[in-house]
């Protein structure tokens, strides 16, 4: 057998792990965790280690603080173990007009006294919205007394048993908008007043009541 000189022999050293691309790393990290928050089935480091095959917890700690800093992650403080969770969509504020008062009773002139503007947020936003102070108490069993903002989307048609904004010649009110042998009616959800039954002629709907605010200090 033939001696082999050792200093003859090259000391291979073990293959250079290559990096990615800056940020490859956090963003795989941040996939996989997102993709575990919406199965709702939060992810442990461990986990997140060996499905990215880095080989520290620590340093899938590092990347998972740098995505809560970048607003990517968010701590949850209910006190569970595996304290992340999505960022939650906090929806824009909109101004809408406050157009004065309307009438939840008998039907009074519709006089247009803008009032100032009422922040909203949600579905409605976008739909061509007003606001409006009730007076009178003819929809109470609605949950809708004096004092009350209503929202309203500007709409020229409605469905049975929607709550209206409507305009009977020059006086505004609101009321239940029902069907009645193919004619319109204005019911109030107070039995202490009546029914209106408008001449289609002179009937015309301003919008939709979609929300209603109460305020127990102060007016918007």
């Amino acid at each position: 057998m033939t001696d082999v000189d050792a200093s003859s022999q090259t000391v291979k050293k073990p293959p250079t792990r290559k990096r990615g691309p800056r940020g490859e790393m956090r963003q795989r990290i941040f996939g996989y965790v997102q993709q575990r928050l919406l199965q709702g089935d939060p992810p442990s480091v461990r986990e997140i280690r060996d499905h990215v095959g880095l080989r520290a917890a620590q340093t899938v700690q590092r990347h998972l603080d740098a995505l809560v800093t970048a607003g990517q992650l968010e701590r949850d403080e209910s006190g569970r173990s595996r304290a992340l969770r999505l960022p939650q969509v906090r929806p824009q504020a909109f101004l809408v007009p406050l157009l004065g008062q309307v009438q939840a009773g008998a039907l009074t002139t519709a006089v247009e006294e803008p009032e100032g503007f009422v922040p909203v947020t949600g579905t409605h936003v976008g739909d061509g919205l007003f606001a409006l102070r009730i007076q009178g108490l003819s929809m109470e069993r609605a949950g809708i007394l004096p004092g009350d903002v209503v929202i309203v989307r500007r709409q020229a048609d409605a469905v049975d048993g929607d709550i209206v904004v409507a305009l009977v010649e020059d006086e505004a009110t609101v009321k239940r908008l029902r069907f009645e042998a193919g004619h319109a009616a204005l019911h109030p959800e107070n039995p202490d007043f009546e029914v209106i039954h408008p001449d289609p002629a002179q009937l015309q709907l301003l919008g939709k009541v979609v929300e209603v605010r109460r305020y127990f200090e102060g007016n918007p």
